[in-house]
């Protein structure tokens, strides 16, 4: 058995204790996402018109109200284009739409590095570690947003991982300090959430294929709802240290409008067992790049 299947069945192990109604119906994802193709580059096309005309509802603050429950509106897992390699892996288009290939950016010795990485190490969400910016944002299961004066909290049912960020201008932690999810510090941009993501740990990955940043990753995010159900989401990653040049992907999170619909316990947490077949075959955990 390859340790990419392993990878693959332990994720979707994961997925096992997700009851079959929430599965089934977060399978059964629209085509669209906020009337614009469900292919990134598309998308995100479609959709930068739309965050200038859109006018959005609003908090008693006066800012856009992105409050609620959503889910990732394209079910690709991986930033690049891919096809379905292995358990639990569906097919996907790239998220990369200002490069010409749609590809990652990286130096020379980052793309050797990157070659067979998921076969040599352990991927950091399988050992329910959070996930990082972007990756936060393209994650699977449920997300939420609550906003309030000065505040935007976004949490994710997936290892209970969540973020608060601060919109009242305070400065990021000092650079020693360093993060899995990241020091986030967000503004408002007219009608999106800017938000400014230093400070990570250089220990997450971007998606299952292993593409990763070092610790020296500089994130710039933009939220904006295109209509009501519909946030148009944007990264813009610089690394100096893996990638020759700036690079941004694009996604989209869509309303979840269940009735009654709740963020349940993941109870996935550090020192997770079902990585043990990972480690007897001679993978080892991530930690960093060299």
């Amino acid at each position: 058995m390859t340790t990419r299947l392993l990878a693959s069945l332990a994720a979707a192990a994961l997925m096992l204790i997700m009851p079959a109604d929430r599965a089934a119906a977060q399978a059964a994802a629209p085509r669209t996402a906020g009337g614009c193709p469900l292919d990134p580059v598309k998308f995100h096309a479609c959709a930068l018109p739309k965050t200038k005309t859109f006018d959005p509802p609003r908090t008693e603050d006066g800012r856009p109200d992105m409050q609620g429950y959503w889910d990732r509106g394209f079910t690709s897992q991986d930033v690049e284009e891919h096809g379905a390699d292995g358990l639990n892996v569906q097919p996907g288009p790239s998220l990369v739409v200002d490069t010409p290939d749609h590809t990652i950016p990286y130096q020379p010795w980052a793309l050797e590095f990157r070659k067979g990485i998921a076969d040599r190490f352990i991927s950091p969400l399988a050992s329910c570690y959070p996930p990082g910016v972007p990756r936060h944002a393209i994650a699977p299961a449920a997300h939420r947003i609550v906003q309030m004066p000065g505040y935007v909290v976004y949490m994710l049912e997936y290892s209970h991982s969540y973020r608060i960020i601060p919109t009242d201008g305070k400065s990021h932690i000092s650079g020693v300090v360093k993060l899995f999810q990241g020091d986030s510090r967000g503004r408002w941009e007219g009608n999106t959430l800017v938000v400014d993501v230093a400070n990570t740990n250089g220990l997450t990955w971007l998606d299952n294929a292993g593409n990763f940043a070092s610790d020296a990753l500089h994130v710039v995010e933009r939220y904006t709802l295109i209509d009501r159900d519909t946030i148009h989401y944007e990264a813009r990653l610089e690394d100096p240290k893996v990638y020759t040049r700036p690079w941004t992907m694009v996604s989209a999170l869509t309303r979840n409008r269940e009735k009654d619909f709740e963020i349940w316990e993941q109870a996935c947490h550090e020192g997770n067992q079902s990585v043990r077949d990972q480690l007897s075959l001679g993978m080892k955990p991530f930690t960093g790049v060299p």
